[in-house]
């Protein structure tokens, strides 16, 4: 008799076991990869994160609170059609290089930080920068003209400071770097503002901004379309002010970004960058979705073609960086850690390849860096790597006159 009870009992149990995970098998592996098909909201923000804000309290108007003194925010406004009357509201950041803060510093008034960063470098012994010709060509340029800026500007105030970023900027000889962030977060997270500083200590201006939907940009639900317009719109605004050289770097999400931009202007026969540096890029949403660490769960189900990578390529989510690469002349370098878990070494090496087989000949050379695995960069801290200055410096002095 107790036997038989035990029997019915655990029968009971394990059948009303059986029907909670065959119930969680339904909700988690058939309706929410069916909701996710039908929904282009959710399909956007599990793409572009907005919501992930970090760090928090960070005041995006006063970059200097991270760091970045003689660093200029300003707003820009991107209309994506001629109809369109109000436009998006997008935030940007413009840091000055090195050797013009060091000329002006008094100007800026930002001598205490700019000593004390100095003395910091050299008591950290950091790995020498190179000075090439253009570097001496925009020193020289800057103490010509330090005396009749000094007395048009005695101090910058935010009364005048547009003008006089954007005068520092057109003076001959400087080079220009855009950087395009990948998702999360703001302009100000910690990782960019690590490149950000990297680059000015090169002696680049550096412009980093936030797509819409991000950060103090209009809260606009972003699309692949409307993120590169805000690119573009941060491109032309360079490119109108500035006949010097632009770089764009592009970073993860950013680096779809970037090579979609590159590929319009060149559709558009625009002038274009002098060279893309890439950084922990991918060949294309759908391939990056399936090596996701989000993804594994769910990416060896049957339907995931047809709930996940399928609609968000209808939906126009695609950054075909594997098409654009080969819709553009410039030079391109990829950097990519073998540790990087967020997007596989593997798909950047991949982009790689498909760049070398498609590109014309006459084009700019790709080059690919490998950084190895033991020294933890993952996918965020390629900006720690000692040799990467001296990579950036050497790639952009080859092309920064080149045109192709």
């Amino acid at each position: 008799m107790l036997f038989a009870r035990r029997r019915h009992f655990f029968k009971r149990v394990g059948l009303a076991t059986l029907q909670a995970s065959l119930l969680v098998f339904l909700l988690f592996f058939v309706l929410l990869p069916l909701i996710f098909r039908y929904s282009v909201t959710l399909q956007r923000g599990i793409l572009f994160l907005t919501f992930i804000r970090y760090p928090k309290g960070l005041d995006l108007t006063n970059p200097a609170s991270i760091g970045l003194y003689a660093t200029r925010n300003f707003y820009i406004t991107v209309k994506d059609h001629d109809q369109d009357e109000d436009g998006v509201s997008i935030g940007v950041w413009h840091v000055l290089p090195k050797n013009a803060v060091g000329h002006f510093k008094t100007e800026l008034q930002v001598e205490a930080a700019f000593d004390i960063e100095q003395a910091a470098a050299e008591d950290q012994q950091q790995t020498s920068i190179e000075t090439f010709d253009h570097d001496r060509d925009y020193s020289h340029e800057l103490k010509k003209l330090s005396p009749a800026l000094r007395s048009e500007f005695p101090v910058i105030l935010p009364e005048n400071e547009q003008l006089f970023y954007e005068r520092l900027l057109r003076m001959p000889g400087g080079t220009v770097v855009l950087y395009l962030h990948g998702n999360t977060a703001t302009r100000g997270s910690g990782h960019r503002s690590e490149v950000y500083k990297l680059l000015r200590n090169l002696n680049y201006h550096v412009f980093s901004f936030d797509y819409r939907g991000y950060a103090d940009s209009d809260p606009v639900s972003p699309t692949e379309e409307g993120v590169v317009r805000d690119a573009f719109m941060v491109y032309e605004y360079i490119a109108n002010i500035t006949s010097n050289p632009i770089i764009i770097w592009g970073h993860s999400l950013g680096t779809g970004v970037a090579t979609h931009l590159c590929a319009k202007l060149a559709h558009l026969k625009e002038r274009g960058p002098r060279g893309v540096i890439l950084e922990s890029p991918f060949t294309n949403i759908r391939d990056e979705i399936r090596m996701h660490p989000f993804s594994r769960p769910f990416k060896h189900l049957p339907w995931f073609d047809f709930t996940i990578s399928r609609p968000m390529y209808s939906n126009k989510l695609r950054f075909e960086s594997d098409i654009h690469v080969h819709e553009f002349p410039q030079p391109i370098m990829i950097i990519h850690a073998e540790d990087d878990v967020v997007v596989p070494f593997k798909l950047g090496y991949e982009l790689y390849r498909i760049a070398l087989d498609t590109r014309q000949r006459s084009w700019g050379p790709v080059e690919f860096h490998r950084f190895e695995s033991k020294h933890k960069y993952g996918h965020k801290y390629l900006c720690r790597a000692p040799e990467l200055p001296s990579l950036v410096q050497h790639f952009v002095a080859n092309y920064r006159d080149a045109v192709y």
